[in-house]
Parts: C-alpha cells; structure tokens; sequence
C-alpha cells in the first residue's frame, strides 16, 4: 500500500516521504542508489543504538531508510526474532527523532500495522511538548488486527521508557500485555482500515481480536479506504511476464497464456478444462481448511489447481498429497515467485478466494484485472470488490457465499464450473466486467487527501472551520 499510495500522492503535489527500515532483503538495485542523510544514536532504556538513514529519490517521493544491522541485518523482516518489541521499538523512536535532523517537518504522520503503532504514542506522550512535533498530527491504518505486537509490558517499559502511569487499560495496557496495535488506536488522531466492510467488521466481537470495545469507542474516528493496485504492473495488454498479451476486446492471448501455464507445471494441456488458480499465504485465515475439507469434491469436478504460496506445514502437506494423488491435475509450488504469480493470474480461469476474514485482498483485484474470473467467500474488502453474478438482473462480475461453510464453497464452485462450460457468453461478460473495473489508487488516495486535511479542520462549537491546507506533508512509514 503504501509503495503505491504515495507516489500518487507526490503527483497530486503533495510532499511524500516514506521511511522504512533497511531490511538486509532489499534488493541491489536500490541499495545501490542509497545516498547517505545523518546518523545519530537512539536512546533505548540503558542502551544507546546506532541509527543511520539512507535515502532514494524515486517517482517523485523521498524515501528513507533507517540502517541498524543489529536491528535490520537478518534474513528475515519481522515474525521470528525473540525482540520484535526492541526492533520496532527502535523503528519507532528513529523515526521521531531522525525528523529534526533531515530538516523535514510533516504536517501528519501515516503510520501502518502494528510494526509502526508506537508512533503515535510517543508522540502524543514523549514528544508532543516540543514545539517541533507540536502541531504533527497521527493516521494509524489496520492492514490485518490478527497482528498486534503483544509483548511483555516490562520488555517494552526498558526499551521505551514508558512510565507505570501509562500502563491502565485506557492506555497502554492490554489484558495484561504490552500491545503495539492498541497504542496506536488509542493514540492516533485518526483510524483507517483498508476496505468499509472491515472497518464495519472489526467493531464485532467475531472480527475484533479482543480490540472490538476500543475500535467501537473510536468508532467517530474509523474509516474504511479500500485499497488499489498498480495499475501499470498489472497490465495483461503490456505485462513482460506472460506468455501472450491480451485485453478485454482481445481475449485471444489469455487461451495462450492458460496453455504456457499448464505447460510449465506439468498440467494436463487440455483448454476446455477450468483452471482454479490460488495465490496466497498459506493458512486457515485464506479458507484452506474449507479446501481441505472438500478438496476430493473439488477434484471429482472436471477442473485443474493451481496453488502457489508459502506458510503453514498442514496446507505444504495437503498440496503436496494433492499434487501426488491428482497427477496432471493440481500443481503446487511452495515460493515467492512473483512471476510464476504474473502468469497464475493471466492463465487461470477463475481464482479461489475463500478467506475466514479478509481485510481488503488484492489478489482478486490483481485476477479480475487478467480476466480470471474470483470466487470468494463475502467478507471484508471482498464483499466490497466482488459482486456474485445475478442470472435474473445480469448483475456481477465474479461468484460469492457468504457462510463460512465447505460446502457452500464447494456448491459455488461447482456453479461458476458450470458457467465457464455451458454459458460462455455469460462467462465472457464477467471476464470483460472485470478487465475493465477501476481498482487504480487514485480514488483512494483522494480519500486519503481528505483524511489528512480534516485533521486541521477545527471541530469546536465553530461555525465555520479554519481554512484547511492545500496540500499537507505526509510521511508514510512502512513495515
């Protein structure tokens, strides 16, 4: 999201700058660009840590980078470690102090996901006194709330220095943890998520990972933005990564596009038969334990499977069992391949999405964009992208349920199987409906304009409110 929000922001005139950390993963292509901006030593409890930051200038936006090989230097980004709460915790004390230092005032500060949710906390406590940061205002956006940053609430108070005050369940303090997430719910001027119905969703008690209570209190200050994609990478009439080119008034290049793909994984070369692509994570938030409860049922059907991801060991255990039982048939490859993805979308012909839960999703954005037609369970940015396809209004573009049930999945399945084979003009409308859908930023980021502006916007017993900025500096801060 925010590699792609904010150089539309930079081409609206507003001035950008994105800070992440200098993961060791970061390809050459840009460490070699790097240019070095300061560094200075971050205080974190007892401990004084280097803090380097490196810098790019690219499609109109500054990005920084913030450098500590102890912190960054692993071969992994962030999950595995025993000191995520240092890490980040050194992430987000870096970036409030670098500010002053690369003589770069924000007018708001974008923070993401848990990674970043200490920001807008020791702002508002540590920093918010200082004239410089006075007048900075805080958007926090939930990409997923499964993920919260929970640590012990004395690991936390070392590295940050937060006082016993704080730490009160209207705080800080989290049924008896340290919580990243919640600090920034509680702290942050505003709430986004990426899609409305999951920003409805997360206020339920079902949806809410205990954090339900506090969002339905800020619920005054919680937004849906449903996320883009980018529009260029995702192009099937321009894409390098696929076999033949296509459009949807030319939709000649797609049939080649399904017989590359066969090709490469070994799949039976037959184009009459439905190619069921899934790219993904692989575990029980994406619906697989619904796959894995009826994959023999998906498989009785006359159709191909096609699964690419990495995750959990009992989904790389079931696709391999499938891939070895249904030879020919479902073809597994455990990886991040991101063009062995490019041609799942453009060569399948519909694309499982079954997920329990499902913040925005941009996978079937990405599979309607190359005429693969999604099935998706009816939930969080799903719901809001994927319409099921009505056989008496001939509204749609794509075949939805809504229980969190196999069979329900299995029966809508089995009724997009049957459209694919036996009503081909209807097929081919959904295809074209989904071609030319708008899943671009540039709404978004309009939204996400007016989001930023309304925090200047006095809300006292005003009648009229102060004069709102045209364009306001932003930082976006990534994981």
């Amino acid at each position: 999201m925010v590699g792609a929000l904010a150089p539309v922001l930079a081409k609206q005139g507003h001035d950008v700058r994105v800070i992440i950390p200098y993961f060791s993963t970061i390809g050459h292509e840009y460490t070699a660009q790097m240019s070095h901006v300061c560094d200075f030593e971050v205080q974190l409890g007892w401990r004084r840590q280097y803090c380097g930051i490196e810098k790019i200038e690219k499609d109109g936006v500054t990005w920084y980078f913030m450098d500590n090989k102890f912190y960054f230097g692993r071969p992994y980004i962030y999950g595995m470690g025993g000191d995520e709460y240092e890490r980040f915790g050194f992430f987000c004390r870096g970036i409030l102090n670098m500010l002053p230092l690369i003589d770069f005032q924000p007018d708001v500060i974008h923070a993401h996901d848990w990674q970043s949710g200490m920001v807008p906390a020791l702002l508002k406590i540590q920093y918010a006194h200082l004239p410089f940061y006075a007048n900075i205002k805080t958007i926090f956006t939930i990409h997923n709330l499964q993920y919260q940053g929970i640590f012990g609430i004395r690991e936390v108070q070392d590295v940050l220095g937060l006082g016993d005050s704080l730490w009160t369940d209207d705080k800080l303090e989290c049924f008896g943890c340290a919580n990243f997430m919640k600090a920034a719910l509680v702290y942050a001027d505003c709430i986004t998520t990426v899609s409305p119905s999951y920003s409805e969703e997360i206020q339920t008690a079902y949806y809410g990972e205990r954090l339900d209570g506090l969002l339905r209190a800020r619920r005054n200050d919680l937004f849906g933005v449903l996320n883009g994609i980018d529009m260029d990478e995702y192009n099937p009439a321009t894409d390098p990564k696929i076999a033949a080119s296509f459009d949807a008034d030319h939709l000649e290049g797609k049939a080649a596009c399904k017989a590359d793909l066969q090709k490469e994984l070994g799949l039976n070369p037959d184009p009459s038969v439905p190619v069921i692509g899934m790219v993904g994570r692989l575990s029980n938030q994406k619906g697989l334990d619904l796959v894995d409860y009826v994959i023999a049922d998906i498989m009785r059907q006359d159709v191909q499977l096609v699964v690419l991801g990495m995750g959990e060991g009992r989904y790389f255990n079931l696709f391999s069992w499938a891939e070895g039982e249904y030879r020919g048939r479902v073809a597994a490859r455990f990886t991040m391949d991101h063009t062995l993805a490019h041609k799942i979308y453009a060569g399948a012909d519909m694309f499982l999405m079954p997920s329990q839960f499902e913040p925005c999703g941009l996978s079937q954005m990405i599979a309607m964009r190359y005429g693969t037609v999604p099935i998706v369970r009816e939930t969080g940015g799903l719901r809001d992208t994927v319409l099921s396809y009505n056989e008496f209004t001939g509204d749609g573009n794509g075949f939805t349920f809504f229980n969190y049930n196999a069979h329900d999945m299995l029966h809508t399945i089995e009724r997009a199987i049957d459209y694919f084979s036996n009503k081909t003009d209807v097929w081919k409308k959904l295809q074209t409906r989904g071609m030319t859908g708008d899943y671009s930023w540039a709404h978004s980021a309009c939204e996400y304009v007016k989001l930023y502006e309304s925090l200047f916007t006095e809300k006292p017993a005003k009648k009229e409110p102060e004069p709102e900025e045209e364009n306001p500096v932003v930082v976006e801060i990534g994981e």
